[in-house]
């Protein structure tokens, strides 16, 4: 019986040695032996950026690191093959080269590896798809720092680490990073998604850059007023009107009532542009009352209930953006 006992233990011994072999061997692998730096002040630096390269930014999901981790979805970015002659670091500086003769921009290799993690949809290795998760974005939600320790991990593969155009961007890697930024104040929004939000729900009743309705206020400079201004003219819109934007209700002598902007009062006539950008034109004689309504706006007021949630993050950074020129 003592020798069974013994016999059966050995085995499960012999057993769970085994998967812990396994289990180690997959996870150096994948890179997973590598800890993540997911706490306490985020380092700009490679070793930072390493750690978070094979943990909290999930990298090694889609990418593989020559011929570290098993990742296909996405390019190596080691030096791996035919397919991949130079590593990471030394690619940034020849692609830098492709978007400078593309978009015209002076691009650095710190340039080009901001966009490809900022917007990886604007050039998109030959053979791969554009499928880019949004790294600054929920679920895996990466800071602006976070992102730049990746930028130089990235640059030392098989290249020069320049931290300096890192932490003092060019006008292109600035606005990158002023994307992030407003992505990171909106709850982790994506600009991109938000501009087609705008687009759909906002641009027939406002002016953004010259272009939109003149039904409410001109938002080209909505970003300077901040997240929470922003956050309470979509959710709470008659909080605070805009002076020159407050809705008027206007009753005729027959009985109609219409309700709007007053754009024009001129002569004796007045115009009411309503919320679906109808005018109605009345001449003063026929006026019985127009009053202001201090505790309505032409906003529509379904909005905040159309919207989703990630809508409502996506534009919310998108209107972080807009400061003017």
């Amino acid at each position: 019986m003592a020798k069974t006992i013994s016999r059966v233990f050995i085995f499960l011994v012999i057993v769970l040695g085994a998967f812990n072999w396994i289990g180690y061997t997959i996870t150096s692998m994948t890179g997973g032996d590598k800890k993540a730096s997911t706490g306490g002040k985020v380092e700009v630096t490679p070793e930072f950026g390493e750690g978070l390269y094979w943990g909290k930014g999930r990298c090694f999901t889609c990418h593989s690191m020559g011929d570290r981790g098993s990742a296909v979805r996405g390019p190596n970015h080691g030096q791996f093959g035919a397919k991949f002659p130079l590593a990471m670091g030394s690619r940034a500086v020849e692609r830098a080269k492709e978007r400078a003769k593309k978009t015209g921009k002076k691009f650095t290799a710190v340039d080009y590896l901001v966009e490809s993690m900022a917007d990886p949809g604007a050039y998109v290795v030959e053979g791969y798809k554009n499928e880019m998760a949004v790294v600054f974005a929920p679920p895996i939600s990466l800071g602006l720092d976070e992102i730049k320790a990746i930028v130089a991990y990235l640059q030392t593969q098989g290249g020069d680490l320049d931290i300096e155009a890192i932490n003092k961007p060019s006008e292109v890697s600035q606005q990158f990073y002023t994307r992030i930024q407003a992505a990171a104040a909106a709850g982790g929004g994506d600009p991109a998604k938000g501009k087609e939000v705008y687009e759909d729900n906002c641009s027939d009743c406002h002016k953004l850059g010259g272009e939109g309705g003149e039904v409410g206020p001109d938002l080209t400079v909505a970003g300077k007023k901040g997240l929470k201004f922003i956050t309470d003219a979509i959710l709470k819109p008659a909080q605070e009107i805009t002076p020159g934007f407050e809705t008027h209700v206007l009753v005729a002598k027959d009985g109609r009532k219409t309700v709007g902007l007053k754009t024009r009062d001129e002569g004796n006539e007045i115009d009411i542009t309503k919320a679906d950008g109808d005018v109605v034109t009345i001449t003063k004689d026929k006026v019985k009352e127009l009053t202001i309504d201090k505790n309505a706006s032409v906003m529509p007021e379904d909005l905040p209930e159309a919207l989703t949630v990630k809508d409502f993050q996506d534009v919310l950074s998108f209107m972080m953006m807009q400061k003017g020129k």
